[in-house]
């Protein structure tokens, strides 16, 4: 690719990233300062949607890693509009296919010699298009498929020039990262650069075949018992850097729903399979595939049925370019939210939110634990469907309960959570679509049982455990209402209102924002009206309403010390 095009790519994005941080800074930031959130607020659903059509246009006319970024965008429901994200959705099935001659030059370049050589058929349409690279199907020679045990294949061959364009990509990127952390929100929660280049590690490892069929190998070494999970063989004499042949294990995708059923296989089953499976590979082995869209997974139906007459059938992975590991420290804080979860223990998932590392030193720990104790009592063993149809003010009753802490969220996304963030947040849509009544409550509290006897202890010890907490706290009541009470007598008995003083504060600086938005308005609407009869008069006043607007837009700083 020719230098020209890499520099116009480059500016491309550039240029559609500045207008929607322009966009964002006037809708969001500068006209809720001077008393037109509303406005904004009305607007913001149609504004998100524009937005998406447009990157999504983008991203299939550029391809590249543009295409990953949409993927990845596309699964933050924890932090994006739904209009984003079922925007980009598609992006996952949509990305234009090479040109197949492009493809025969790039394979043939990488194995030295013609397909004919090395394949006894090769389709030139391609079985799967995506960003990086492209599936064909093909089929080995004779002697090759004697020797490997398989004779049908899919061959992976990377697009021509992706390296240079993913280098360009990343360089535009990691410009619009730098814009980010200029943000204090964004900044103070969570280290930009730093995921960015956690999204270049990965995607640098995705275009490099040989540690992708490394990966294949590892995978299916850790489930070469589990007679529900199948993985393709390497054919590593027809494997390069660049090329990839696999054993062809294409069967029923699994977001194809009336073919699994049609199969007679139980969605639901699939449903607690698919996740039992991706648990083992968190929590036990630290090692997961990180990229579980329906294209990579496929329902694989056998001949046999078990006991109960239903027809067996195995979980089948391909493309293990996007492999996630989870290291220890954070395998604990993981293992220990699920018990908390399982056990529905408020104080234990704030204890594994320190682990994690994802809470802010100004975290409220305490006002953290009731919530999460009131999400168990109000939402627990609730299936998906159900909180979909959860009355409107019942959330609103819970939100307005805790307003301060959502309006604060005192949390921050360590980068060695991205990955397995997105890769949650992709399996549940896909156990909810497998199965609508799927109840995530009831399927990992087997496994946190299963987490507890692990760690050396049972559910019983985890019971004995909080009733010791209990009958201790039991014991020193006494001791401490003697001293409330000796506090009381001596008049010296306060009561803190961390909350009331945060909600008092926060109406002070709304009234201090108000009373200069007034004043602006009053300078800027005299000027106006002085403007034909005192010119000069009228400009001092308009510059002067200047003043009061940058007070606005500045939130009030210069008030109070420590507001």
């Amino acid at each position: 690719m020719k230098p020209a095009q890499l520099r116009a790519r480059y500016w491309r994005i550039v240029f559609f990233f500045a207008r929607v941080t322009l966009g964002f800074i006037y809708w969001e930031i500068a006209l809720p300062r001077i008393g037109l959130g509303g406005w904004s607020a009305r607007t913001r659903s149609e504004r998100s949607r524009r937005t998406a059509v447009r990157f999504r246009a983008l991203a299939i006319r550029m391809g590249g890693l543009m295409i990953k970024v949409g993927q990845f965008l596309s699964a933050r429901l924890d932090v994006l509009p739904v209009e984003i994200t079922d925007e980009l959705a598609g992006l996952q099935d949509e990305v234009p296919p090479e040109a197949f001659e492009a493809i025969r030059a790039k394979a043939e370049s990488e194995l030295g010699s013609p397909l004919s050589t090395h394949y006894a058929f090769f389709d030139e349409t391609p079985l799967a298009a995506a960003s990086l690279g492209q599936a064909h199907r093909a089929r080995l020679l004779e002697a090759d498929a004697a020797e490997l045990g398989f004779t049908d294949v899919v061959v992976k061959v990377q697009r021509p020039h992706i390296e240079q364009v993913v280098e360009v990509d990343l360089a535009a990127i990691r410009r619009v990262g730098g814009w980010l952390m200029r943000y204090k929100p964004v900044a103070k929660r969570a280290d930009v650069r730093a995921l960015i280049e956690e999204f270049a590690t990965t995607t640098y490892a995705e275009i490099d075949y040989l540690a992708e069929a490394s990966n294949a190998e590892s995978f299916a070494e850790l489930f070469a018992e589990d007679p529900k999970v199948r993985v393709p063989k390497v054919a590593w004499e027809l494997t390069t850097r660049r090329l990839l042949t696999l054993e062809d294990v294409t069967a029923i995708k699994l977001g194809d729903y009336e073919a699994i059923t049609a199969a007679g296989i139980d969605r639901g089953e699939v449903a607690e399979v698919l996740l039992g499976t991706y648990m083992r590979q968190i929590f036990e082995d630290g090692f997961f595939h990180a990229d579980p869209h329906p294209g990579n997974l496929f329902v694989s139906p056998l001949e046999g049925f078990d006991a109960d007459g239903k027809r067996e059938w195995q979980l089948t992975f391909i493309d293990f370019g996007m492999m996630g590991r989870v290291p220890e420290s954070l395998r604990s804080g993981l293992r220990e939210a699920i018990i908390a979860i399982g056990t529905q223990d408020g104080a234990r998932l704030v204890q594994s939110f320190k682990t994690l590392g994802v809470l802010l030193p100004t975290a409220d720990l305490k006002l953290i634990e009731m919530a999460s104790m009131q999400v168990f009592d109000r939402f627990g063993g609730m299936s998906m469907g159900d909180l979909r149809s959860i009355d409107h003010a019942q959330m609103m009753s819970f939100g307005l309960q805790f307003r301060e802490l959502l309006l604060n969220l005192p949390f921050q996304l360590p980068e060695n959570l991205l990955l397995l963030g997105r890769t949650v947040a992709i399996l549940s849509g896909m156990c909810t679509g497998l199965d609508p009544e799927f109840n995530v409550w009831s399927s990992i509290t087997p496994y946190a049982d299963k987490l507890i006897s692990d760690e050396g202890g049972s559910t019983w010890d985890t019971l004995l455990s909080e009733g010791t907490k209990l009958l201790q706290t039991a014991v020193g009541l006494p001791g401490r209402a003697d001293r409330v009470l000796t506090l009381m007598e001596r008049g010296e008995f306060s009561v803190q209102t961390p909350l009331l003083d945060l909600r008092v504060r926060r109406l002070e600086r709304s009234v201090g924002r108000v009373a200069m938005a007034l004043v602006f308005a009053a300078l800027l609407v005299a000027g106006a009206i002085l403007y034909p009869a005192e010119p000069t008069l009228a400009k001092v006043l308009m510059v002067a309403s200047a003043l009061p607007l940058l007070r606005v837009m500045m939130g009030g700083r210069g008030g109070h010390p420590g507001r």
